[in-house]
């Protein structure tokens, strides 16, 4: 199979736009195969070929700065990185020739995929489907926007391995292929500094089942408005509906506290698990549905889901620090993420909230903020400043930063209840991207086991 994917590379004029890590996967199997063909390697960053060791490449054209999206028609293969926007350019031209890692992963290669997507819940549910297959001895890999790179295993990946793919909407946006086993979690207004319009955006998260074949199965949210009204007419795989909410024509339902897959009980809402929130336990659902349609032994699927551990910086206990428990959710990008996490959590005494405006409509998140019991909601920059303004005055506090907000959450937050990190919003413009901040206030949370009770009693008096 990696001969075909070869060969499709060979003797065409390539174009490599983005060099970061999946950029430098590409670059690594075409070279190793196909040592001299010449290629093409675009990034906005000036210069940025000199922070990789080509190792004395001289089959290379560099395209750097502000033009290195001219003239995309020329190439016969573009292979886009998914972070790259084409918001603001004309396609039409030269999207057919718009290639992805895990869309030709797709193309040449016969294995059993099984995709999943949503605003929210991907990694984990992608994650947890993972270790189900893998604890009970199925041969499988996981890949994609999880970050690892599909070229970087693509050597490892045999005929009878099974490949778990969290896929992005940057990675579906111009995906004319599907996986085998589609899954469709959730669509929430997001990357909107990305995309046209939230429609187009959603019109990208829908590509996971767009080209779907007969035999192929394709799992959705039942409970969500806008898969609902996109999901219309697409008939060619077997549909099944995933409904938390527990509609009668869903195939995976709760009612009542127990779980049913088309009418068969299967699982307990109130079973022990690690994973907290009705939002986790609607990807447990869909885990549990593939782990039905695969055959897999039920009670050790259960038992998996009881041992899965929360992924980090998503609803991540820190630890209990001078009484307080602290909770990195730094993934919470959304106003639909924090409202979830402060639901699972049910003792949020403090919820410290901002970051980039990417121009998300904050109005119900606003309105949800203002009737909850939370005490304290601690304003970081710009987002934060922006919903803080719209607050109940006794419950706001505007900081600077990350460590003015931790500094001030040791100070207020109620011993015996939780500080939670969700911050509703991007971090680029202030940190690297959600890990690092998450990581940071994991510090900034750790350096707290100097203060004592005694000098937190000052703080408040």
């Amino acid at each position: 199979m990696i001969n075909e994917l070869i060969n499709y590379f060979r003797n065409k004029k390539i174009l490599i736009l983005g060099f970061g890590k999946e950029g430098i996967s590409t670059y690594k199997l075409i070279r190793k195969y196909l040592p001299t063909q010449q290629l093409y390697i675009g990034d906005k960053k000036e210069n940025f070929q000199e922070t990789f060791d080509f190792a004395g490449d001289t089959n290379l054209i560099f395209i750097s700065g502000n033009g290195y999206l001219d003239n995309l028609d020329d190439y016969d293969i573009i292979m886009k990185s998914p972070g790259i926007s084409f918001a603001n350019l004309d396609t039409s031209k030269f999207a057919h020739k718009i290639k992805s890692q895990l869309e030709l992963l797709l193309e040449f290669f016969n294995n059993t995929t099984i995709g999943i997507t949503g605003t929210k819940g991907k990694s984990t549910t992608s994650s947890l489907i993972y270790e189900i297959l893998k604890d009970q001895n199925q041969k499988s890999i996981l890949l994609g926007n999880i970050g690892v790179p599909v070229f970087d295993y693509i050597d490892k990946i045999d005929e009878d391995v099974r490949i778990v793919l969290e896929m992005s909407s940057h990675q579906l946006e111009y995906m004319k292929m599907s996986p085998n086993i589609a899954i469709l979690l959730n669509i929430y207004p997001e990357h909107l500094d990305h995309y046209k319009t939230y429609a187009h955006y959603a019109t990208a998260k829908c590509n996971i089942y767009r080209f779907q074949k007969d035999g192929d199965v394709c799992f959705y949210n039942a409970d969500d408005e806008m898969i609902q009204r996109l999901k219309t007419g697409v008939t060619t795989a077997d549909t099944y509906k995933i409904s938390l909410k527990g509609k009668d024509d869903a195939d995976i339902c709760l009612k009542e506290n127990t779980i049913y897959f088309r009418g068969k009980p299967i699982y307990y809402k109130n079973e022990h698990r690690k994973l907290p929130g009705d939002y986790n336990l609607n990807n447990i659902m869909f885990a549990l549905g593939v782990s039905e349609i695969f055959g897999l032994d039920l009670m050790q699927t259960k038992k998996t889901i009881s041992n899965f551990e929360p992924l980090k910086h998503r609803l991540e206990y820190i630890g209990n620090h001078n009484g307080i428990k602290y909770y990195d959710n730094s993934i919470g990008t959304i106003p639909q993420a924090t409202i979830e996490a402060v639901k699972a959590l049910g003792d949020v005494d403090t919820l410290i909230i901002g970051g980039m405006d990417r121009g998300i409509d904050y109005t119900e998140f606003i309105q949800f903020l203002n009737e909850s019991k939370i005490s304290h909601i601690i304003c970081m920059p710009s987002t934060g400043h922006k919903i803080g303004e719209k607050l109940r005055p006794e419950v706001r506090h505007f900081v600077g930063n990350l460590e003015e907000a931790v500094t001030l959450a040791k100070s207020i937050t109620e011993a015996g209840k939780s500080c939670l990190l969700s911050p509703t919003a991007a971090s680029y413009g202030f940190f690297r991207n959600f890990e690092e901040r998450g990581d940071i206030f994991k510090e900034l949370v750790e350096q707290m086991d100097e203060y004592s009770a005694d000098f937190r009693l000052n703080l408040h008096t």
